[in-house]
């Protein structure tokens, strides 16, 4: 059922995000990606016109980034 709801949430981020469900990140990915960039403490993820949106801490300081539909991650003040 977790697992169900869990797609169920990445298809319609995707979707608001204009990704296709094929290449849809889960949230698990997505996390992953932003803890890669050098992002942690990753809260907050909403799907926007812009992308889907998190707040997350890089170097200390907390931050707000976007990743768009490309998959960029992108900070934004």
């Amino acid at each position: 059922m977790r697992m169900r709801a869990n797609l169920q949430i990445a298809v319609l981020l995707a979707a608001a995000a204009g990704l296709s469900p094929a290449r849809a990140l889960t949230q698990g990915e997505l996390v992953t990606r932003l803890e890669v960039a050098g992002y942690s403490e990753i809260s907050d993820i909403k799907s926007t016109a812009e992308g889907i949106t998190a707040k997350a801490m890089k170097n200390g300081k907390a931050v707000r980034v976007v990743v768009d539909s490309n998959g960029q991650v992108k900070e934004q003040n």
